[in-house]
């Protein structure tokens, strides 16, 4: 069952840019790639850092606390390959930014 939450206009995150934003009670990183968007749950499975927060280089978000690397578009650890971190399907309706907080892909 989807539960779609806006979290954002589509203007506020512009491309080659991420925030972190709250959809209900659920922290997520949202990534604007060349006009697509793309969210990861928003806490580093690290740490816990603010994954929103990174610096987002192509597709890949590299979290601030310490370093780890994800590609926004799979959730696929840059240097692990069995750590897969939480992706949430996206749309765009009219200038609203949504997150399907309730399917874990």
């Amino acid at each position: 069952m989807s539960r779609w939450v806006a979290v954002a206009r589509v203007d506020e995150v512009p491309p080659g840019e991420g925030r972190e934003v709250v959809a209900e009670d659920r922290i997520v990183a949202l990534f604007n790639v060349d006009g697509t968007f793309y969210a990861l749950d928003g806490v580093c499975p690290h740490q816990g850092g603010p994954l929103g927060q990174g610096q987002l280089c192509g597709t890949v978000v590299t979290c601030p606390w310490h370093g780890w690397q994800f590609d926004v578009r799979t959730g696929q650890h840059q240097i692990n390959p069995t750590i897969v971190h939480i992706t949430l399907p996206v749309k765009v309706e009219g200038d609203q930014v949504l997150v399907d907080i309730e399917s874990d892909a």
